[in-house]
């Protein structure tokens, strides 16, 4: 059973006007995304990964340093997440259990923010910035290339994608600007907060 890329949950156009551009989606998603699942389909063809879940060959791939197919696997996972972190007009402060569990965690959502910017702004080079639950509580952390925290036993609530073909189209160089605009006009919250209320 071949892995399969699932649509955007928008349209390619629709984050536009909050900052990112169909043309960031016609690459990052028609070109960086589909190219994950398309080699991790050849790699694992005819294996005995092949008919596990994403996760399951995530995990397994780690353990067993089959680097290749642990890169592929896991970029195809944290881009499908990320596409669910983004909506239209989305961002600012969360509500409800998930903003009182921020500011029981953090001391504040002002707290949470500044940690994550600082998280997705010092990754060096490719990575991902993330809010994730470890053993019940909140925290930031960040990880390079294609590692996702399923490998380290935490649940993943948010991500950013600091790639440079993630934001290079639309702000260039300037990865902050582009942490300060998914933070601000991005975020998905809803998925975060449904993220936690099942993790």
């Amino acid at each position: 059973m071949a892995f399969t890329q699932a649509p955007l949950p928008f349209d390619a156009g629709a984050l536009e006007p909050s900052g990112m551009s169909a043309k960031t989606f016609e690459f990052h998603y028609g070109k960086h995304h589909a190219a994950y699942i398309n080699k991790l389909n050849d790699l694992v063809a005819g294996t005995e990964l092949a008919d596990k879940s994403l996760e399951e060959v995530i995990k397994t791939s780690y353990k067993e340093g089959k680097t290749a197919i642990f890169n592929n696997a896991a970029q195809a996972w944290n881009h499908d997440f990320f596409w669910k972190c983004l909506k239209a007009s989305g961002g600012g402060k969360p509500s409800g259990d998930l903003a009182a569990k921020i500011e029981k965690d953090f001391g504040s959502y002002d707290k949470f923010a500044e940690e994550f910017k600082n998280a997705a702004a010092t990754q060096f080079g490719s990575g991902w910035a993330w809010l994730v639950s470890d053993n019940g509580t909140l925290k930031v952390t960040k990880t390079a290339n294609a590692e996702n925290p399923l490998v380290m036993d935490q649940t993943p609530l948010l991500t950013l994608d600091v790639w440079e073909h993630a934001y290079y189209l639309d702000f260039q160089n300037r990865r902050p600007d582009f942490i300060k605009n998914f933070l601000e006009n991005l975020v998905n919250w809803d998925f975060v907060a449904s993220n936690l209320a099942s993790a």
